[in-house]
């Protein structure tokens, strides 16, 4: 039988060792598609009466007259994570995505709230949606009523570059991004948020239909090629 050599052995183990997979562990999160099977398995419609469906793989709510603010909410709550998907709103709706929200329960009245919540109503950090010169900030939804850049004085980061990313009456892809107290967003590849604050450190995704008054509407926002990818 032939010796053989060790620096043979070794780069045999070497190599092998480099095919090898990668335990679950070690392995890149994965992205997970959402709503592009038609389903809505896993979500919920909270806090108003507004109606959502999927057609064609696209996400589609829409206001029902004199409804407040109603959410489509994961069932489950959601610590570390990044968002993206591409969005598109009438102009006379505006619209927004809750991060790491919260479902009150009877007679809650979260900090900074000007009082009790109804049971259901989903509030926290919303990434904004809107044709104003807001979209991409952060509004504090159902709680204090502000902009997290101004609660965190951030809002150097709303530059005009920043107020001009979202495009009327066009698709807009939105890149959101939560990881400890750090939060981030993008839209078209522009910066629109960056801070921190430690508050809520994990919470609900809502997809919010703005409210509307009596006599007016309907009016609807719609979302695609959305995709969730899970850091925790």
């Amino acid at each position: 039988m032939t010796n053989v050599r060790p620096f043979v052995v070794a780069a045999l183990l070497a190599t092998s060792l480099v095919l090898a997979p990668l335990p679950a562990s070690a392995q890149a999160p994965a992205w997970k598609e959402l709503f592009k099977d038609g389903s809505l398995d896993g979500f919920q419609i909270v806090s108003g009466s507004a109606s959502y469906k999927v057609v064609d793989g696209v996400l589609v709510g829409t206001t029902t007259e004199g409804s407040p603010n109603t959410f489509l909410a994961t069932n489950a709550p959601l610590k570390d994570f990044e968002l993206e998907f591409q969005v598109k709103v009438d102009d006379e709706l505006n619209s927004g995505v809750q991060i790491r929200s919260h479902l009150a329960k009877e007679g809650e009245k979260p900090e900074g709230a000007g009082g009790p919540l109804p049971a259901g109503r989903l509030y926290g950090p919303q990434c904004e949606i809107s044709i104003d010169g807001h979209a991409g900030n952060f509004y504090d939804e159902a709680r204090r009523g502000v902009w997290w850049s101004g609660l965190t004085n951030t809002d150097a980061i709303r530059t005009e570059a920043a107020k001009g990313a979202f495009k009327k009456g066009e698709w807009n892809s939105y890149r959101i991004a939560v990881a400890g107290d750090h939060y981030r967003s993008w839209i078209n590849g522009v910066p629109t948020a960056d801070f921190r604050q430690p508050h809520d450190p994990e919470g609900h995704i809502g997809f919010q239909v703005h409210g509307i008054a009596q006599g007016t509407g309907p009016y609807s926002v719609r979302w695609r090629n959305v995709r969730l990818k899970n850091l925790d």
